[in-house]
């Protein structure tokens, strides 16, 4: 990711709790948090994380919509820190909106999306879903890949070299691509 200020989005998330929304909400409205829950105010994004990432966001062209798949049963806690973290990304730009879904109760729209585990992001654009999704909380190094992905689909323009384009173009057929990590 190109620099935002001297700030690294790799090394900015500490994995810190958040509060919890409503179970299904669409917009952009504010956090609710859960009574007699562990660190409910607490944000996860610092002032500075918000800086670095509104410059990211000034890039912006399109609308973007975060879909984001959580269930309380499975993952509860994951899944308040993963809805707690996009909606406070999305905050920082009027072309995002989030919409959070129950995963078993909105089966329909998780197949449509080819969603099957939780907490789980779909990056959705204004003119299509161009298959972008992470599985789990996009945090340290996968930060930054969520929001290039964010700029990506709203641009419409992958940072990719002319020879790489190029090499993608003989491809014969689709490619799915999974990339797995874990936090350190």
């Amino acid at each position: 990711m190109p620099d935002a200020g001297g700030w690294d989005f790799r090394k900015m998330w500490s994995g810190r709790a958040g509060s919890c929304c409503p179970r299904v909400q669409q917009g952009r409205a504010e956090p609710t948090p859960r009574a007699g829950g562990y660190n409910d105010a607490m944000s996860i994004l610092t002032e500075r994380d918000r800086a670095a990432v509104r410059k990211e966001f000034e890039k912006l062209t399109g609308t973007v919509k975060l879909v984001v798949f959580s269930q309380e049963l499975l993952a509860g806690d994951l899944c308040r820190q993963n809805e707690t973290l996009v909606r406070e990304v999305a905050e920082l730009s009027d072309k995002i909106t989030v919409e959070i879904l129950n995963l078993a109760l909105d089966r329909e729209r998780a197949a449509k999306y080819g969603v099957d585990q939780v907490p789980a992001i779909v990056v959705e654009g204004a003119d299509a879903d161009h298959g972008i999704r992470f599985y789990g909380i996009p945090s340290g190094y996968e930060f930054s890949n969520l929001i290039d992905s964010i700029v990506v689909v709203s641009t419409g323009e992958p940072a990719l070299s002319e020879e790489t384009l190029s090499a993608l173009r003989t491809l014969a057929a689709d490619v799915d691509i999974k990339v797995f990590s874990t936090p350190t």
